[in-house]
């Protein structure tokens, strides 16, 4: 029997919120938009995500929003995938469990680490800046190669650039 992609009987806003970005792979298209992805074929590469699962997932992102699909180009025509401002309001999310998982699944330390562009500072795990004490938002972050970069070890051109250190949401293009 398969499961299905709602909490109708709960009464609970994280369920709400499950029920768009709780499905496999939906959070890592959107870690990936915030990175500065934006095409098709990018998202594909990087995420090694079946063609199907990927299509669905920005079309179900696109539909509630988090997406905008913009033409980049007339002829032939082609589109890219942009955070819209409701998109970017999912940051703070990201970034709580990435610093969840390198606090308790990572003894190796970070891959990456998310700083504030303004001082240089590492985020702390609520994302605000200790030094200005500030929370941060996703276009004022910088992601840098943390401790343990070294173990994604990824070699295709998405990971490549994203190996160095860049703002979040400028985007990339292969």
């Amino acid at each position: 029997m398969a499961l299905g992609k709602d909490y109708e009987r709960q009464n609970c806003a994280l369920a709400r919120a499950l029920e768009l970005v709780g499905e496999r792979w939906t959070l890592l298209v959107v870690r990936d938009a915030l990175y500065g992805v934006r095409r098709y074929s990018d998202f594909l590469v990087h995420l090694d995500i079946p063609r199907a699962v990927l299509a669905e997932r920005l079309q179900a992102l696109t539909a509630a929003g988090v997406l905008e699909k913009r033409r980049y180009q007339e002829s032939p025509p082609r589109e890219e995938y942009v955070l819209t401002e409701m998109g970017q309001q999912l940051w703070p999310a990201v970034h709580a469990l990435h610093r969840w998982a390198v606090d308790f699944l990572l003894p190796e330390g970070p891959i990456r680490l998310y700083v504030h562009t303004t001082c240089g500072t590492r985020l702390d795990p609520a994302g605000i800046c200790p030094d200005c004490g500030t929370l941060v938002t996703a276009r004022d972050v910088e992601m840098r190669p943390g401790p343990a970069a070294a173990v994604e070890a990824r070699t295709d051109s998405v990971s490549e650039k994203l190996s160095r250190p860049r703002r979040l949401l400028t985007p990339i293009h292969t």
